[in-house]
């Protein structure tokens, strides 16, 4: 049974999943936006770990999820916007391949991402939902244990945005 994708306008923070991921700085210091969110409703612990692993490579830490409802954190450091000449389109799919690669790897079975590097890292946010969507997609093919995948989005046009690229990667038949 093929993975279901799902698009949810909403706070990543309070999702039932295995695994939510950070929109990591490569501190994976608490911050503003999707990071800040994290680590203030997960608590001072995943910071705590955090630090104890801040010289991983992007969307390689794994941290408990502390007082969030998913039981994971996976911290991707999503790349800076520089106007698309330096790899940032390859560097963005990394960092959902990668961390679609962990949660398989790790028998997770379900796992929520927010638009990595829309914010204050100034993708593009209708690039990133394409690349977005055109990755997990293919990733799916090869990790068939991973059964939910959630693109959770703050605010409308994100969400529109994360449903229009869905849609034009669907599997044609």
């Amino acid at each position: 049974m093929p993975a279901r994708i799902d698009i949810v306008e909403g706070d990543i923070t309070s999702l039932p999943v295995d695994a939510i991921v950070n929109a990591a700085n490569e501190a994976l210091a608490p911050g503003g936006g999707v990071c800040g969110a994290i680590h203030r409703k997960a608590g001072p612990e995943l910071a705590a770990a955090c630090a104890s692993s801040a010289a991983a490579p992007p969307a390689r830490p794994r941290c408990a999820g502390f007082r969030l409802p998913a039981r994971h954190v996976i911290h991707a450091v999503g790349p800076v916007w520089g106007g698309g000449e330096r790899g940032e389109g390859k560097l963005l799919a990394d960092c959902y391949r990668n961390a679609l690669n962990l949660a398989a790897e790790t028998g997770l079975k379900s796992i929520a991402f927010p638009a990595i590097s829309t914010g204050i890292y100034g993708f593009p946010a209708d690039r990133a939902a394409f690349i977005a969507a055109r990755t997990v997609r293919e990733t799916l093919r090869q990790r068939p244990g991973i059964e939910r995948v959630v693109f959770c989005c703050f605010g409308r046009e994100s969400y529109e945005l994360h449903e229009a690229a869905l849609a034009a990667t669907a599997p044609q038949d």
